[in-house]
């Protein structure tokens, strides 16, 4: 989410809003008020007393002293609505530069604004630095509420401020919410950014509105092609909705872009190659990748592209995959997995071997190992062998129909090659 960064007052702010206290003629206001039928008035100036008192603490201010400043400023009792004002916000804006000084500076502020005496530019200066401080102190139903008085007063849209309430929406768990001020936001944006898109993506992804998710993903990755993770989101979203051919195409950009640098990355890519009848892809993807180092040599990862190079129906290839994984796991499946597709790819002395060590680590289903077994020896002429294996088969009701049917068939090959069985 978007992060909000700590308020610091600025000297150039201070030098407008404080500068001209001390002023002699009083002057047309210049206001940033767009109202309709809002008349400009005359600016109101602090008394003499008071003013001079602020003029002192802005030179401590202005030469770092800020301690000094507001202790100047404690010290003012002005009896003027208007003074009390004036001198309350300029305490809180001090006090907001302040590290820790957050809840302080916005009680001073507050009792500024609630008078509505202050001159117009002062006092929708005000509503937003409240609005801004209180997202500061993650007193966020107060920073709404502050944002649309500033937008009220000054009959304003701003983007930044739409972002800040849609973002506040977020903090305070009100989700559905955050939708419109970011719509706004993004209305406003002379520029693309990010943060309102994200905003409004969070609102619909955390209310499982996926589709909806997906078009605003969609508008970031138009908006951002050069970003990497707008694609990768975009391509998990889709998966979502079990787009998985959209998936599909927007990993594969992401990927020919360079953007896919992660192990879950390349994972998915390769799950994905699969579920779209790619196999042979995904196992090559894999390959390339465990090579490279990104992807673990474990078992695990071996037996996956065994797995894909088997769907691809490349199986002496799957099958020397599972050797591999055999090998650094010692798992009888992985052995039986090799034997049951090296009696495919026709290497019946492979596949005998494989078996056997699938047996002597106490495979599961041992009777339908005997009955592979019985075919590679029985197409490898050793019908002495398939004769032994059948018998084993025959003891299981799983197989034993089969194994059944078998046994003449060995019988009748070994007699006609002159083999007592």
């Amino acid at each position: 989410m978007i992060m909000m960064k700590t308020f610091k007052m600025s000297a150039i702010a201070l030098v407008m809003g404080v500068g001209a206290v001390t002023a002699a003629p009083a002057m047309a206001q210049s206001s940033a008020i767009v109202c309709p039928g809002y008349e400009k008035g005359k600016t109101t100036l602090v008394g003499e007393r008071t003013g001079k008192k602020v003029q002192k603490a802005f030179e401590a201010y202005n030469e770092d002293k800020t301690n000094e400043a507001l202790d100047i400023l404690y010290d003012i009792e002005p009896s003027d609505d208007f003074d009390k004002a004036y001198v309350g916000r300029f305490i809180g804006n001090l006090l907001a530069s302040q590290e820790g000084q957050g809840t302080k500076a916005l009680g001073y502020l507050r009792d500024a604004v609630d008078p509505k005496v202050l001159n117009d530019t002062e006092h929708a200066q005000t509503l937003k630095l409240i609005g801004d401080l209180s997202m500061q102190e993650e007193k966020y139903t107060d920073a709404i509420d502050m944002y649309q008085k500033w937008m009220d007063f000054t009959c304003k849209e701003d983007a930044d401020v739409y972002t800040r309430m849609a973002q506040a929406y977020y903090e305070s768990g009100q989700l559905a919410k955050m939708v419109e001020p970011a719509d706004n936001a993004i209305r406003l944006l002379e520029e693309p950014n990010k943060n309102p898109y994200v905003l409004k993506m969070t609102s619909y992804y955390e209310r499982k509105m996926y589709p909806e998710t997906v078009e605003v993903a969609r508008q970031l990755v138009q908006l951002f092609p050069e970003n990497p993770q707008w694609w990768i989101r975009l391509g998990f979203f889709y998966m979502l909705v079990e787009d998985y051919k959209l998936a599909l195409s927007t990993f594969d950009m992401a990927y020919l872009q360079g953007f896919l640098k992660k192990e879950s990355e390349i994972k998915t890519l390769s799950q994905l190659y699969a579920t779209n009848g790619m196999p042979w892809r995904a196992a090559k993807l894999l390959v390339k990748y465990v090579d490279s180092g990104l992807l673990e040599d474990d078992a695990e990862m071996l037996s996956n592209i065994a797995n894909s190079f088997h769907q691809s129906k490349n199986y002496e290839t799957a099958a020397n995959y599972y050797g591999l994984a055999a090998q650094k796991s010692n798992d009888p499946e992985h052995y039986r997995k090799k034997g049951t597709l090296l009696l495919v790819a026709q290497d019946y002395k492979g596949a005998i071997n494989a078996l056997k060590n699938a047996l002597e680590r106490g495979a599961e289903s041992p009777a339908s190992i005997h009955f592979s077994l019985m075919e590679a020896n029985f197409y490898a002429g050793n019908f002495k062998e398939a004769y032994r294996h059948v018998q084993e088969a025959k003891k299981d009701r799983a197989v034993r129909r089969n194994a059944v049917a078998w046994e003449p068939y060995i019988k009748e090959k070994a007699k006609n090659r002159g083999i007592e069985i």
